[in-house]
């Protein structure tokens, strides 16, 4: 038996999110799918994370077991795999909203979700009507002031328990994150709120970008941003946007799991 990392990234649009849900299309079951097809055995597939319906990744893990193939009795299997051809062939096979940069081997014990030590993400919002941006941003109606928002960014980074912007009733032991990085650009026609965390809660991204958002329209002040924080309520922050605008766009692995500097800048 050997394990390896799938690099890949997918335009979530056509999808129910990342994990496998009966009768419904998502990103790990057409990719388990594919290579069960290729491999010709069951392949199971283990995500970095659980994007949800909509999301879109950039920058995405999975991990795989492959049976050795050395004793098989089967002349259409693969005797000596091969992962540049595994990638080409997988390629070929999956629909064009999905692309694989690499498949390399890793340990036994390498796991694509447990040994992340941080993800970015990134949200895009824009008050203009962009038609070759459609379904890859979140339109406004309303020009936000940017430097507030960056300010109310600063004080999220403050605080570690963002119970206020977690989906309620999800099975999570904790709602501590530690955030890295939170802040707003101005990309061309957009603006981009990048925030990046040891870990994240289900829904919490989106929720914390509606907040901000607040704040730069002028709907909520700093100090009322502390007051969300602080009474660890969902009910009072702010909405959470739509799907459509939300990209996972990095996730950092210990050298260690990925055997080689090379294989993380890949």
């Amino acid at each position: 038996m050997g394990r390896y990392f799938i690099h890949l990234a997918y335009n979530g649009a056509n999808y129910n999110g990342w994990q496998t849900q009966p009768g419904l299309p998502t990103v790990q079951q057409t990719l388990e799918d594919a290579l069960s097809t290729l491999l010709r055995q069951p392949i199971a597939v283990v995500g970095c994370g659980r994007t949800d319906t909509g999301v879109h990744a950039s920058d995405f893990y999975a991990h795989f077991n492959l049976r050795d193939l050395k004793d098989s009795k089967d002349p259409k299997d693969l005797k000596d795999f091969d992962t540049k051809n595994l990638l080409f062939k997988l390629n070929n096979l999956l629909p064009p909203d999905i692309a694989i940069f690499d498949i390399f081997p890793v340990a036994d014990n390498a796991h694509a979700r447990y040994d992340a030590i941080a993800r970015t993400y990134q949200y895009h919002v824009s008050d203009r009507r962009l038609p070759f941006r459609q379904g890859q941003y979140c339109r406004i109606y309303f020009k936000p002031d940017v430097d507030k928002m960056n300010e109310a960014a600063r004080v999220l980074m403050e605080y570690d328990d963002f119970t206020s912007f977690a989906k309620l009733h999800t099975q999570v032991k904790t709602n501590i994150c530690h955030l890295t990085e939170a802040h707003w650009d101005t990309v061309g026609e957009e603006w981009v709120f990048t925030i990046r965390s040891n870990r994240f809660l289900r829904n919490m991204v989106r929720s914390v970008t509606g907040t901000l958002l607040d704040v730069g329209r002028g709907k909520l002040s700093i100090e009322g941003l502390r007051e969300i924080v602080e009474k660890k309520d969902r009910c009072a922050a702010g909405v959470s946007m739509p799907a459509c605008g939300l990209f996972l766009t990095k996730v950092d692995y210990p050298i260690e799991t990925m055997g080689t500097i090379e294989s993380i800048e890949q």
